[in-house]
């Protein structure tokens, strides 16, 4: 029980040892254990030393029984305030390297990431992050490997060149209405009122006219501030969907109908995108800095359209080793491999109802392709089963997001903030709660997606390494007690 309040309450969640303590005393416990906080204090200690202890040698023991394997890493940053470099497989989540450093120049990344790999079987293809120098030399010049950019941070930049600034100019325009559709309804009262009150004399005639020749001047601003709200509301709305349009449209296969989609496709689709954007920012005369930011952007469409180019480029080695004929070989490309694509997409899609279209429309294709009238389902289920294990394999080769990294950054930081200092130790332990016991739906671990072996329980082992704990000191009765 000590050893479970440990593992969930002190390392996984942060909760104090003097809370552990306390628990120990309500539950009626510190007649067999030690509550004191000295006591705690060493038997958290020794945990938090046997988690990590634990993670390094089932990083070694499972590196070395796991088959060769390409894989993706994500690279990023945090700053608590020292240093923290992480890197993570986004495939299954295994956090590679999670540690701290004195710089996050290539050099650094090149060490640490170096040292991080050793243990595992495997090859790095590719590398996802932002566009920081150091990164991009780190992959390109050190792995020599392609580096995909975070598309992120082009819809970021992209957000903050037209979001604000657009929206500012629809809310003046919708205010100015309000305010000439209020002026003009007060002149409107005014000369009814006047038509009620006043007789006709040629006095009151003129300033009946003036009031008439007002009402439409106030009529025509109406609807001029009318026309502007609604050219300020479909600029906005134009931004939006050209801002959506560049993350729908980078992709390897066509979002609505699953045809594949060669990287010049996709670099046309994402320069009409861009065309678009620089049009309104004309029409709207945004500020320099929102088309700086922009233009900041579309530097990163030529290695978006680079990262297409690399699946590919990819999806032809694939090819080459599956050594099946051209209609199997067109149908695995084409329909196998975009079916578990786009049901990856599925996967992470926010809106309930665009996820139920993309899991229907990867239902589809799959179903085509294994339609027992096609070559596919004649060969033989050994083979079927093989090439749909690659088609799986290839699915995950593009990547374009490092949002895994920036989830674990953030909870990096809030266990910081709460700490207020992560120990050498404790990010050890962090690592290995989050490799070998944080599980997912279907009850697998990030280390066994992994290595595609399933590891050791930590909690069997760490019972099996801790001592029984400290017996409580031996009360003294106080004066007048029995």
């Amino acid at each position: 029980m000590l050893v479970a309040l440990h593992l969930v309450f002190g390392q996984s969640h942060d909760c104090g040892i003097r809370s552990i303590g306390w628990f120990l005393e309500l539950a009626k416990l510190d007649s067999f254990i030690a509550p004191s906080y000295g006591s705690q204090q060493k038997f958290a200690s020794y945990v938090e030393h046997l988690i990590g202890q634990f993670g390094q040698q089932e990083d070694e023991r499972l590196g070395q029984q796991m088959p060769k394997r390409n894989i993706t890493l994500c690279e990023d940053e945090t700053f608590h305030p020292q240093i923290c470099l992480v890197a993570i497989e986004p495939v299954s989540n295994f956090l590679i390297l999670e540690a701290y450093a004195d710089q996050r120049d290539a050099v650094t990344w090149n060490t640490f990431v170096d040292d991080a790999l050793k243990p595992f079987s495997v090859d790095v293809i590719q590398c996802v992050s932002d566009q920081a120098a150091a990164l991009i030399a780190h992959a390109q010049s050190h792995l020599g490997v392609h580096h995909s950019p975070d598309a992120f941070h082009v819809q970021h930049d992209v957000s903050k060149a037209t979001s604000l600034p657009l929206s500012r100019q629809e809310q003046k325009a919708s205010d100015d209405c309000d305010v000439a559709i209020a002026a003009h309804q007060e002149c409107l009262e005014k000369i009814s009122d006047f038509d009620k009150t006043y007789p006709c004399t040629i006095r009151e005639l003129e300033f009946e006219k003036s009031l008439n020749r007002k009402a439409l001047e106030l009529q025509k601003a109406c609807q001029e501030t009318r026309e502007r709200f609604e050219v300020a509301t479909d600029r906005k709305q134009r931004a939006r969907e050209a801002r959506c349009g560049i993350a729908n449209d980078y992709h390897p296969f066509e979002l609505e109908t699953g045809k594949p989609m060669e990287s010049g496709d996709v670099q046309n689709r994402l320069n009409e995108h861009f065309k678009t954007l620089h049009t309104i920012t004309e029409d709207a005369k945004l500020s320099q800095g929102s088309r700086d930011r922009i233009a900041k952007a579309e530097r990163v469409l030529p290695s978006m359209v680079a990262t297409i180019a690399f699946f590919w480029c990819t999806i032809k080695l694939f090819i080459e080793r599956l050594g099946c004929s051209e209609e199997v070989t067109r149908i695995w490309r084409d329909e196998l491999v975009a079916g578990y694509y786009i049901s990856r997409v599925a996967q992470r899609e926010q809106k309930a109802d665009e996820s139920k279209r993309l899991k229907e429309l990867s239902e589809t294709i799959l179903a085509r392709a294994r339609s027992p009238d096609r070559p596919f389902s004649q060969l033989p289920e050994s083979v079927r089963v093989t090439l749909e294990q690659q088609a799986q394999q290839a699915a995950d080769v593009f990547q374009r997001s490092s949002s895994c990294v920036e989830g674990r950054n953030g909870q990096l930081s809030l266990r910081h903030h709460g700490l207020r200092e992560l120990t050498t130790s404790k990010l050890k332990a962090l690592r290995t709660i989050h490799n070998y016991v944080i599980e997912r739906e279907d009850g697998t671990t990030a280390a066994e997606r992994f290595f595609g072996i399933k590891p050791r329980d930590l909690f069997g082992w760490l019972l099996e390494q801790l001592p029984m704990p400290s017996r409580p000191r031996k009360r003294r009765n106080r004066p007048g007690q029995i």
